[in-house]
């Protein structure tokens, strides 16, 4: 956005107020929907924390000030009609005050389209503690990261054979291989797929 962009904002259709939209800058997913009045733009863009204002308080609140489950600041756009806002951000913890990833429904579903690899990953996580005799990646984990590593090898020249001389069915199954496989190396190694993609961007935004 352009310095100065917040000016142009339709702060009177809503007496002062704007619709926040909150949104996982990582996943895409929609968080909550709070409002901010021009003061808590102001400090979400000077701090880079995210501010709202609480109509039922009628005062400023820092999100995640008591739980620690901040929102830190990624972009904010406003919308084509400049009266609501889009604020993009890297969630600390659970954005919804019961606990859950959001406030809305769908809380024990894996996200599905772009978002599928972010709750994989979070299931994967929550296998480590599981049985090995039950669960395959329970069971990978506890091998160690050198043997998930080889899997990972393995699977990647699978890909490629699979790319040269297999059908698509047989490319599709051997990348979903590849793919899980190199999520399990990920958890094991504590990363994430996320910053997997801040990598991804960051090399975008210099060769762009």
């Amino acid at each position: 956005m352009k310095p100065g962009w917040e000016k142009g904002l339709d702060w009177d259709k809503g007496e002062g107020l704007l619709p926040a939209i909150v949104q996982d800058a990582r996943t895409g997913e929609v968080l909550m929907l709070a409002y901010m009045n021009a003061e808590a733009l102001a400090l979400t863009l000077k701090d880079k924390l995210v501010v709202f204002y609480s109509r039922s308080r009628q005062e400023l609140w820092l999100k995640g000030e008591t739980s620690g489950n901040l929102l830190e600041l990624v972009s904010i756009a406003p919308d084509c009609d400049s009266d609501t806002l889009l604020v993009r951000v890297n969630p600390t913890g659970p954005v919804c005050h019961l606990g859950t990833r959001t406030c809305f429904d769908g809380e024990g579903d894996i996200p599905g389209g772009g978002n599928f690899l972010y709750g994989l990953e979070k299931v994967l996580k929550e296998r480590a503690s599981a049985d090995p005799q039950s669960s395959y990646t329970a069971k990978l984990l506890q091998t160690g990261v050198k043997r998930i590593a080889q899997k990972v090898g393995e699977e990647g020249v699978e890909v490629a054979l699979a790319g040269v001389s297999g059908g698509e069915a047989e490319l599709l199954d051997e990348s979903a291989d590849l793919l899980y496989h190199l999520l399990v190396l990920l958890v094991s190694r504590g990363l994430s797929i996320s910053q997997v993609v801040s990598v991804l961007q960051s090399r975008r935004s210099t060769t762009s």
